[in-house]
């Protein structure tokens, strides 16, 4: 271990700390969000008794590494249970050993499933051999067309109109997720049935120009839809392409392809099933990458 290393300390994130980590991450990891945005994006707007907002590595007074947390209860198979979604990991170099103590003070934490939804580069292997099991996150490329809708389709995006149409579940997810920074709602009416999308924009070799979706409550009728919700994304939102997951999705429409590397989602879990394991209450609605 090289002397610059010595005396790094590992701690848990507090409140108190989300000021200097959101500086760390703004300067280190992705400075297209600022510090104070950052500092937004690690407090999430759902409510949750969090036991922290991820780990930090301190030499001296400084920031030298952090890994975010998201922590959430989720009902499953009619049971709660805790989830910790890891999320932004960053180490500076000359202390680049110590990474790995942050996901192991990470996954000591008893009684939660952990979920990656972003892990990049070697950060896969490690997840394999820490148990990690990987999704399958076959996805389709969909151009944004602006074609017309068909008959009986309309795209709701007021909050107002979303409040009237949503019920139940939805309802919850979408009071739960409507101030998160990377989250993009919309309700597609296909006659009288409903369909909740949040989606976000994404980066693909730094181009700003596509829409992920991350959570769809009945694929069915978004496949009903036609290309409308994609129009959507590309008049609203300016995305040239979304990318649609068929775990997410389901089917993906005409005029779509499948996309030949996908990025990589992992869990770790001794009772989930991969059916179980979605992208809400995530980075993937929090952080504007």
């Amino acid at each position: 271990m090289s002397g610059g290393s010595v005396g790094v300390d590992l701690a848990p994130i507090t409140d108190e700390d989300v000021g200097a980590v959101a500086a760390f991450l703004h300067q280190h990891l992705n400075a297209r969000l600022s510090a104070d945005e950052w500092a937004r994006c690690a407090v999430p707007p759902w409510s949750v008794d969090a036991p922290n907002h991820g780990f930090l590595l301190r030499q001296g007074e400084e920031v030298v590494g952090a890994y975010l947390a998201f922590y959430s209860e989720r009902e499953v198979d009619g049971a709660l249970r805790r989830r910790c979604n890891l999320a932004a990991w960053c180490v500076l170099e000359e202390h680049r050993a110590h990474g790995v103590r942050l996901a192991r003070a990470m996954l000591r934490q008893r009684d939660y499933d952990f979920v990656d939804l972003s892990p990049s580069g070697n950060v896969v292997s490690l997840n394999e051999r820490l148990g990690f099991t990987s999704l399958d996150t076959a996805t389709a490329l969909v151009p944004n067309l602006p074609l017309p809708s068909r008959r009986g389709v309309r795209v709701l995006t007021a909050p107002a109109e979303i409040e009237a149409t949503l019920t139940g579940a939805d309802l919850r997810v979408y009071r739960d997720h409507r101030d998160a920074a990377a989250a993009l709602h919309f309700v597609v009416r296909v006659g009288p049935d409903s369909c909740y999308v949040i989606a976000r924009r994404d980066r693909r070799k730094g181009l700003p120009l596509f829409a992920s979706l991350v959570h769809v409550s009945d694929p069915a009728v978004l496949a009903r839809a036609g290309h409308a919700p994609y129009r959507h994304l590309l008049l609203r939102h300016r995305a040239l392409v979304t990318l649609a997951e068929r775990r997410v999705a389901g089917r993906p429409p005409r005029l779509s392809r499948m996309q030949s590397a996908p990025r990589p989602r992992m869990f770790r879990s001794a009772a989930l099933e991969p059916r179980s394991v979605d992208y809400l209450y995530s980075e993937l609605t929090c952080v504007p990458w």
